[in-house]
Formats: structure tokens, C-alpha cells, sequence
């Protein structure tokens, strides 16, 4: 997956392009984000998605785990090469749940186990299976180490 940086803002006209022709986004991203979702959601016990399906961006999913440290996750990830983050766009570097995830009724501490990924044209069927297979293994790993996990 391509890397960003913490903070970096996406151009404004992509999500102007985005609402105003939907058709012109690939198909193949839409395919991809759903995948990740059903892959993640189906692997990984006591999970949820965040936000409904549809209305969805194509290239956003964000996914709560229950008894696993947002920090912690977005580290393992990072090592091995996935860039995610666990707050909201608009917050990033910021340790904190996502406020929207808190506003929408969220427990801290399921909201502080958030996952918000972004995948673009750029990102390829191999990204997604890579990500697939890492996502269980780092949820097993850090729920392993728990203290609240009853799984």
C-alpha cells in the first residue's frame, strides 16, 4: 500500500470528482475496499465495520477491534509495511479515539481499536492479500497479549 504521511491532506477535488461522477471511479476499488471489509470481518473475531456500507468513499474502511490497542496495532502494522491510522482524518498524530466514532455512541475503549484505511488506484490485489493475511495475525498477536481479552 502506498505509504502517506501523518497529516497530509488529499486533494479536495478527487472528493469533489468523487460525488459529482461516481462512474468514473474503477470499479476494481470498490471490488478492493469490500474485499478488505468481508476479509477482515470474516478473519477476525469481535470486529465490526464502522459507518454503514453504502454510502461508502471506494477507498475508505474503517473497522473496530474489541480488546486491542489502536497504537499497538498501527506499530505492527507499520513493520510490517501498512500505513493506517486509528484516529480521524482530520486528527492524525492524535492518540485519541476518533470523536466521530465517540459521537456515534462507541465505548472508548472499542473506538480506541480502530483501523481506517485508505486504498487508491494504485493499490493492487496483492496490497489487498497482503493486508488480508497480516491484519488476523497482528489482531491474534496483541489480543494474545491483552489483559481483557476473553476470547
Amino acid at each position: 500500500p502506498q505509504q502517506h504521511k501523518a497529516g497530509e491532506r488529499t486533494d479536495p477535488s478527487r472528493f469533489f470528482l468523487l460525488r459529482r461522477f461516481p462512474h468514473a471511479v474503477s470499479a476494481d476499488l470498490f471490488n478492493q475496499r469490500d474485499r478488505l471489509i468481508d476479509g477482515i470481518l470474516s478473519a477476525v473475531p469481535k470486529t465490526r465495520l464502522n459507518g454503514g456500507r453504502e454510502p461508502r468513499l471506494a477507498g475508505n474502511l474503517n473497522i473496530s477491534f474489541e480488546a486491542v490497542e489502536g497504537e499497538a496495532l498501527l506499530l505492527r502494522l507499520d513493520m510490517m509495511g501498512i500505513c493506517g491510522s486509528s484516529g480521524s482524518a482530520c486528527t492524525s498524530g492524535s492518540l485519541d479515539p476518533s470523536h466521530v466514532l465517540t459521537a456515534i455512541g462507541l465505548p472508548h475503549e472499542i473506538a480506541h481499536g480502530s483501523l481506517r484505511l485508505s486504498i487508491n488506484e494504485e493499490t493492487t490485489d496483492g496490497d489487498v492479500d497482503y493486508i488480508l493475511e497480516s491484519i488476523p495475525k497482528v489482531i491474534t498477536t496483541l489480543r494474545a497479549m491483552s489483559p481483557i481479552w476473553n476470547g
